[in-house]
């Protein structure tokens, strides 16, 4: 399976106990490696309610995290340029966070597909909320 970038809704879902808990369990027998990187620990920590630090915590823990820096950054910033001239806008986070898992060559977990228009990157839609 290899690489598998998990996006803030996949990374909710296993704090609530959900399925993608059990995907990411099964992944990790078959050798595939979760990662996620910061602008997914950002929207998480931006939404912690009070007794959730420690759960996120160690759910971090258990990840790795993908690097964002200049070629991540100018990768984005192209998507987004190149999609608003053809009338679609894309945000800045989703951009970043397709970035960094188009650097490392990963399949982007996540329960919004449609946010993650681009062609080079390969995107797999984990249902959330079941």
């Amino acid at each position: 399976m290899g690489a598998v970038l998990l996006d803030t809704t996949v990374l909710i879902d296993v704090l609530r106990g959900r399925a993608a808990a059990d995907r990411i369990r099964a992944m990790r027998r078959t050798g595939g490696v979760p990662f996620t990187c910061a602008v997914n620990i950002e929207e998480l920590t931006r939404g912690l309610h009070v007794g959730e630090a420690q759960p996120v915590g160690k759910l971090l823990n258990g990840l790795r995290i993908a690097p964002l820096g200049r070629a991540e950054g100018e990768m984005a910033g192209a998507w987004r340029r190149a999609f608003a001239a053809r009338g679609r806008t894309l945000s800045q986070a989703d951009c970043l966070i397709a970035a960094a898992a188009a650097a490392l060559g990963a399949t982007l977990a996540t329960g919004n597909p449609k946010d993650f228009p681009m062609p080079e990157l390969r995107v797999e839609h984990w249902r959330v909320g079941v």
